[in-house]
C-alpha cells in the first residue's frame, strides 16, 4: 500500500463505512491521518493486472503502544464490493498473516460485527479462533452494537 493508493483505499473504507457491517466508524479518515495508524510494514494491497484498480486492502495496527503487546496486531480488510467472492480478502489476509509471522508478531486480531458472516467465515478459515463477543461494546448510529472478538495465534511466533 502505497501513498498513490490513498483515494482507492480509502474509497473502499467509506464503502465499507455506508454498508454498515465493517467498522463502527462514520467516515473514512483523510490520508495522512490514516497512515499513521497503520504499521508500514503490514499494508498490502489487491490491484486488478488489466486495469490497475484497487480491488482490496489489508493493515493492521498496534493494540497498545505498550512494549509487551509489541507481538499483538489488529487488523482491517475491506474489499471491492463487486469482486467479493473471489478469494481476494483471503490472499490480502495470507499476505498480512506472513508478514507479521516475519516480523515476529504472534498475535493478529480482529473484531467483526456478528452480522458480517462472510467475514466471519473468512477469518475462520484462516485460522482464526473466537475469543468472545463483545456486547453492547459501542453505538453505531445511537444503535448498540455487539462484535465478535478473533485471534490468530501464530504456531511459529514463540
Amino acid at each position: 500500500m502505497r501513498a498513490q493508493d490513498a483515494d482507492a483505499v480509502l474509497a473502499l473504507y467509506q464503502a465499507g463505512i455506508e454498508e454498515g457491517d465493517a467498522t463502527f466508524e462514520t467516515a473514512a479518515p483523510d490520508w495522512e491521518s490514516f497512515d499513521a495508524a497503520k504499521l508500514p510494514l503490514h499494508r498490502y494491497v489487491a490491484v486488478d493486472d488489466a486495469t490497475g484498480a484497487v480491488l482490496g486492502w489489508i493493515a493492521a495496527a498496534p493494540t497498545s503502544s505498550r512494549d509487551v503487546y509489541a507481538g499483538v496486531v489488529e487488523h482491517s480488510v475491506y474489499v471491492r464490493g463487486d469482486t467479493r467472492g473471489r478469494g481476494i480478502a483471503r490472499a490480502l489476509l495470507d499476505a498480512l498473516i506472513a508478514s507479521t509471522e516475519s516480523a515476529g508478531v504472534w498475535t493478529v486480531q480482529s473484531g467483526i460485527f456478528p452480522e458480517n458472516a462472510a467475514s466471519l467465515a473468512l477469518h475462520r478459515a484462516a485460522g482464526f479462533r473466537v475469543v468472545g463477543t463483545r456486547e453492547r461494546v459501542g453505538r453505531q448510529h445511537g444503535t448498540w452494537r455487539d462484535v465478535v472478538l478473533l485471534e490468530r495465534r501464530s504456531p511459529v511466533v514463540a
